[in-house]
């Protein structure tokens, strides 16, 4: 279940541009793009040229991952 994202007010971003995004998910960026890219399975927002990965939706995949590896 995903959980909510981080409230604005809390210092956390909404939001993780791509270095930042692989760093948190512990993989190096080319990996990050090859994922993403075209329609990969990580989520992201593309807008005016910019690739955003929303701090929330990385969590909620990152657990779907997480859950398919243990049910393996």
């Amino acid at each position: 279940m995903p959980s909510n994202p981080p409230h604005p007010d809390s210092g956390s971003p909404l939001a993780l541009r791509p270095k930042d995004a692989a760093k948190a998910l512990g993989i190096g960026e080319r990996t990050l793009w090859d994922l993403t890219h075209p329609r990969g399975p990580i989520p992201c927002v593309r807008t005016r040229g910019c690739v955003l990965y929303p701090y929330h939706l990385l969590q909620a995949w990152l657990a779907e991952q997480a859950g398919k590896a243990v049910d393996q």
